[in-house]
């Protein structure tokens, strides 16, 4: 953590604030996605009543070249948890970060993303925070927070034993249909993709993204029935 981030008490870093000032028109939709969307309408994956890992993620909205973009991350491949997995930058909250319930999820998505990429979390503005949803396979109970990048700041990995490599997509490319499919794991279970950036983006990370797509009323109709799997190489 850096020690710009960190408060005066205990080490721990100042509370982010939540705010929508100067938030841009196009981001709206998004905001007000987080203040009806209900968890099931996310997943059907739902935090259990007790225990889980509890983690955040940042889901943060840019404004690129190519228009309003979206930064994602692959993760190393050495990774006892979704090795090589394309992702939102976060990972598990810290005792510092504080209450999951309150400020906790915030702290950790902001500190989480600039431990992986590099980013400056003073340029990030947050604007929302989803409900919290959970990821079986690794018992993570993850609150999605949603960014700003107000003022952006280089991005790369920062430990490539953890990060192979940070990336953004232009919103435009995720709601292309073209680059949409039914991801078929192995195991038979079939869920939102994107294939975008050279990656095959499936898992808790597209079915969010599908699901903001939706909410905010940028989802365009797309073939359900094109199916990759997952070794899918562009």
């Amino acid at each position: 953590m850096s020690e710009r981030a960190r408060g005066a008490a205990g080490g721990r870093p100042a509370a982010p604030a939540v705010h929508r000032d100067g938030l841009p028109e196009w981001l709206h939709p998004v905001a007000h996605a987080a203040d009806t969307v209900e968890p099931r309408q996310l997943s059907r994956f739902l935090p259990p009543e007790t225990g889980g890992r509890q983690s955040a993620v940042l889901i943060l909205f840019g404004e690129g070249p190519s228009g309003p973009e979206l930064l994602l991350m692959e993760r190393a491949g050495s990774l006892r948890s979704h090795p090589g997995q394309p992702s939102f930058p976060g990972g598990a909250l810290d005792p510092e970060d504080g209450d999951p319930q309150g400020d906790g999820p915030l702290r950790a998505a902001l500190r989480e993303a600039e431990e992986e990429t590099g980013l400056d979390p003073s340029g990030v503005q947050l604007f929302g925070v989803l409900p919290r949803l959970y990821i079986p396979v690794s018992g993570f109970v993850v609150t999605p927070v949603l960014g700003w990048w107000r003022e952006p700041s280089p991005v790369g990995p920062v430990d490539e034993a953890e990060t192979a490599r940070v990336f953004t997509v232009p919103v435009a490319d995720l709601t292309n249909p073209d680059h949409r499919a039914t991801a078929v794991h192995p195991s038979g279970f079939l869920g939102p993709a994107f294939l975008v950036c050279d990656a095959l983006v499936w898992g808790f990370t597209a079915g969010v993204i599908d699901r903001i797509l939706h909410f905010a009323g940028w989802e365009r109709p797309w073939d359900r029935e094109k199916r990759v799997p997952l070794d899918w190489r562009a």
